[in-house]
């Protein structure tokens, strides 16, 4: 007899999958202005100081770009796991692994580094992500270990590593105690591509990223069985899939993928290691994947939306004094619709009583 209830559609709207990020976006933005009216300021300034005025100049649009970028990188490889229902939760500290072992090199050759430091900077930071991911990749298929809790741990581990090595082994000697390493020289440096701003060449990396993802899941027969597996495991196995060897490829690829986010971030706009590389963009990057459908082209424009809620953030703190949790509450809250109006892909709303059964 309610009034409003949901009725099952015959098949999964595919409409609806493309729809409803747009609604997730509408509804926390709508929410965004009931919270800043509640906190007694004025809605339609705090909005328009988070989302338009950090990009009405050249050095906005292109920190806009900075901030997108490791989120690129981190969710197109999560994006492809998560199409083999392989939950990787741990790209922040694979991205913490890639920043340590990719600025491990440009420290280990500092003074001494040519035009082959950075891509071996790059290659470096991609091993160290891949091996953190290996482990609970190993954990998964040896005992079984949800990789869920297993890389989200591990997250942890990374940052321990971290502060024990900025403090310790990595820490300048002329940096007057404070916990981070000598400045990067120039040959460790990603080369600024657009004058004016801090864009680097680690954006390139993020779109042949996005490239190389939706060619790896569109045009191979590994994205293929990744999809099956996905879709329907118990097919996959009667076709003779190797899931384990999928597995093994996804967490690798997406830890890869991070590890050189955490190089980029390093040789990029930070310039050296510091106790604080990311400032979660292997959490973030989770939203940006389902936000962008598991999709790489996706994936660019979802990286595009919650980079400026990062900058975003910032700004409003300034312009406005507003709270700096206000960046979390946002991608919270995006999260959030965006999970509950996934349920009208396979339901629709249904307004008035419910007929009785004759």
């Amino acid at each position: 007899m309610s009034f409003i209830r949901l009725e099952p559609r015959g098949q999964a709207s595919k409409t609806m999958v493309y729809v409803t990020p747009l609604l997730a976006v509408a509804l926390t933005l709508l929410s965004g202005f009931i919270l800043f009216l509640a906190m007694g300021f004025d809605p339609l300034k705090a909005l328009y100081s988070f989302f338009v005025a950090p990009v009405t100049s050249v050095r906005g649009v292109g920190e806009l770009v900075v901030k997108a970028t490791p989120l690129v990188l981190c969710a197109v490889g999560l994006a492809i796991g998560f199409r083999a229902n392989v939950w990787n939760i741990g790209a922040e500290g694979q991205l913490t692994l890639g920043a340590i072992t990719g600025g491990a090199l440009a420290l280990a050759f500092y003074g001494e580094g040519g035009w082959w430091l950075l891509p071996m900077m790059v290659i470096g930071g991609a091993i160290g992500g891949a091996v953190w991911a290996a482990v609970p990749a190993f954990l998964r298929l040896r005992f079984n270990a949800s990789e869920i809790l297993t890389s989200l741990m591990l997250n942890y581990v990374a940052l321990l590593l971290l502060n024990y090595l900025v403090h310790g082994p990595f820490r300048d000697p002329d940096g007057f105690a404070f916990p981070e390493s000598r400045l990067f020289e120039a040959e460790a440096t990603l080369p600024i591509l657009w004058a004016g701003t801090r864009v680097h060449l680690g954006a390139l990396l993020a779109l042949l990223a996005v490239a190389g993802g939706w060619l790896l899941i569109a045009r191979t027969f590994i994205g293929f069985q990744i999809k099956v597996i996905g879709l329907t495991p118990a097919a996959a196995g009667y076709a003779g899939f190797d899931q384990k060897r999928i597995v093994w490829l996804t967490l690798l690829l997406s830890g890869a993928l991070a590890g050189i986010a955490g190089m980029g971030e390093v040789a990029g706009p930070i310039g050296q290691i510091t106790a604080s590389i990311s400032p979660g963009y292997g959490y973030t990057a989770i939203i940006v994947a389902f936000l962008g459908r598991l999709h790489p082209v996706g994936i660019l424009l979802a990286a595009l939306l919650m980079a400026l809620s990062f900058i975003g953030g910032e700004a409003a703190q300034i312009a406005m004094g507003l709270p700096k949790a206000i960046t979390g509450v946002f991608q919270g809250m995006l999260l959030f619709f965006l999970l509950a109006s996934d349920v009208l892909i396979r339901y629709r709303v249904r307004f008035g009583a419910r007929r009785a059964a004759a």
